[in-house]
């Protein structure tokens, strides 16, 4: 049935309600009462059963001007994440939709805690259940109860929220993994060039009315209304042709997951679908203006273009959603005098490649064994009388961990040592490193070798915030920017803190990041992962494999965890255990080319390759 908007009331962000002209109140989110006008047609379809004047959010679809405007825009996508062999190592359902609740609001505040541009120390404003306004980060305890979240700190009223959940999460994973806001665009935009300021730029490419009238509240405000009037007319004379993405924000755990470009491309089909965030309008194009597109792709990974740098030197990227807005950017892209130089592209990987070994690591005929002595002289006679109790007096333990161990590890190449505690991989990692055989020897080509072998190498955490420890040994601050992000800390906040503020599993995080700062050849990881969880785990075994390979670097690691060695997808497994050492094609193979090698540590004995 059709009804015409009698009055609207926004009480908070997720509570609002809408009074027909002649028919029932609907209750829907505050965010999506507030762009519906006075006087304005709707269409109203009551579901099932409902009936009465006042309808709760799930009983009715609205619809303005052909467009869905109630319930809110939901999508649910499986989010694959394969490896270098075009092979699914794991996934994610997940459900994107508009905030609508009271809880979606709080797990964007908290995750908002994690945004590296924000301009406020506490991020969102509460309201105490005696009226007080508290500036907080979480949820305040008030003298009566607990607050309420009236906003988050930086939107406006015209935002519009996408959050991401888990559909299948484990117990200790966040319900909410990364949320979006889409804002009308800027009133006013103008372009910083070597010849100095151009002023309007975007009407210079695109129509004048796809950014106007916009949300502006500055010429309304002298007119003696209060700020909450004002944004309310603003956003009644709201009717643009673009939107823009204002925010971006995923929990620092799945950033190396690409849940980022996921939400901004689900964020483009929300804007074609319902046209927000004013809703009145076919979007022509999607725009963001990002200090952090320097130093991270994802935008550009969903298929945005960069454009130019506003007038305070922020980039400015665009995703044309129809082929008019497509026309007019590959114009603009393939004329401007300074687009040409650029093609549209802004971010830049800095690791690169490394050396590289100049052969395969050979191990010929390769011997090791560790002896001990064990006696009873220092021991409490209590305990030294249940020792003798078993046969246990003095005692020489001589334990031969390996024998005549033939191995070639290819340059370049993805290995993982595999087996139980004891067995004998940190012994491999240690002939590798620095350690001498009883008997054969040990090729290492000439390149630059790192290790993380827990008591034996560690990199020296320093006393450096993470950022500038890593980019020191870079001399590179964004390359250190995108190490960290790879090694799983991608939060920009956490950059600023001191090597002793990590959790054990960050701080293991870190080092990995710190020993790929030196640009190794060969890089040694003994219990890859021992202080992560699974998923985290999974996540960091994938990334630094996938960088290595891209590095060139040869990368050995030990493990004796499933998760690491489904994401790992070595090259080559190397088993060990009792002595032995074999190996077979982990998930695939590459040819490497042979080069000469030297000897560079040897032992009493010899063996043939």
């Amino acid at each position: 049935m059709n009804y015409r908007i009698a009055a609207r009331r926004v009480y908070w962000r997720w509570f609002g309600e809408v009074d027909l002209a002649g028919g029932p109140t609907l209750r829907m989110s505050g965010d999506a009462a507030r762009w519906l006008r006075e006087g304005e047609e709707v269409q109203l379809r009551i579901r099932g059963g409902a009936a009465g004047n006042l309808l709760d959010a799930d009983d009715y679809v609205l619809e303005r001007a052909g467009r869905v405007h109630w319930p809110p825009f939901a999508r649910e996508v499986e989010h694959a994440r394969s490896g270098v062999y075009a092979r699914t190592l794991y996934g994610y359902a997940l459900r994107v939709r508009e905030a609508r609740s009271e809880p979606d609001y709080e797990a964007i505040a908290e995750l908002e805690q994690y945004h590296y541009a924000s301009d406020h120390e506490t991020v969102a404003v509460w309201r105490c259940p005696d009226g007080r306004r508290v500036r907080a980060a979480a949820k305040p305890r008030c003298r009566q109860g607990e607050g309420r979240l009236l906003d988050i700190r930086g939107s406006t009223p015209a935002s519009r929220f996408l959050v991401m959940e888990l559909v299948e999460r484990l117990p200790f994973e966040p319900a909410i993994v990364a949320y979006l806001r889409l804002d009308p665009p800027l009133p006013a935009m103008h372009r910083r060039t070597p010849g100095g300021i151009e002023r309007r730029i975007r009407e210079e490419v695109f129509p004048e009315d796809w950014f106007h009238p916009t949300f502006d509240v500055k010429d309304l405000l002298p007119e003696g209304r209060s700020w909450e009037e004002a944004a309310q007319r603003a956003i009644d004379r709201v009717r643009v042709a673009a939107a823009r993405v204002a925010r971006v924000v995923v929990h620092p755990d799945y950033r190396s997951d690409g849940l980022g470009a996921r939400i901004v491309r689900l964020a483009l089909e929300w804007a074609v679908e319902r046209g927000v965030p004013d809703g009145r309008r076919d979007k022509e194009l999607v725009c963001t203006v990002a200090q952090m597109a320097r130093y991270h792709p994802f935008f550009e990974n969903a298929g945005f273009r960069y454009l130019w740098d506003t007038a305070s030197g922020r980039p400015v990227l665009a995703y044309p959603l129809t082929d008019a807005a497509a026309r007019r950017m590959r114009r603009f892209l393939q004329s401007d005098p300074y687009a040409v130089e650029h093609r549209g592209r802004l971010y830049r990987p800095r690791y690169g490649r490394v050396r590289g070994l100049a052969g395969p690591v050979v191990f010929h005929g390769v011997d090791k064994a560790y002896a001990s002595d064990l006696d009873l002289e220092e021991l409490a006679p209590e305990v030294r009388g249940m020792l003798e109790a078993f046969g246990v007096r003095r005692r020489r333990i001589e334990r031969r961990v390996l024998r005549g161990v033939k191995l070639r590890i290819e340059p370049g190449t993805v290995q993982l040592l595999w087996g139980a505690s004891g067995a004998g991989k940190t012994t491999l990692l240690r002939l590798l490193w620095d350690e001498m055989p009883d008997a054969g020897w040990v090729d290492v080509p000439e390149g630059r070798v790192e290790a993380y072998l827990p008591g034996v190498a560690e990199p020296v955490a320093g006393d450096e915030v993470l950022l500038e420890r890593v980019a020191r040994r870079l001399q590179d601050v964004p390359a250190a920017a995108e190490l960290l992000g790879r090694m799983g800390l991608a939060d920009a906040v956490l950059w600023r803190a001191l090597p002793d503020q990590l959790s054990t599993g960050q701080r293991e995080r870190f080092l990995l990041a710190l020993l790929l700062a030196a640009r190794p050849d060969l890089l040694l990881v003994d219990e890859f992962a021992a202080h992560l969880d699974g998923p985290n785990a999974r996540r960091l075994a994938r990334a630094l494999a996938r960088l290595a390979r891209e590095a060139g670097i040869t990368l050995v690691v030990s493990s004796h965890r499933e998760e690491v060695r489904a994401a790992l997808e070595p090259d080559r497994i190397v088993y060990v255990g009792y002595g032995s050492v074999w190996s077979e094609p982990g998930q695939g193979t590459s040819a490497r080319s042979t080069q000469s090698i030297r000897p560079r540590r040897g032992g009493t004995g010899s063996g043939s390759e």
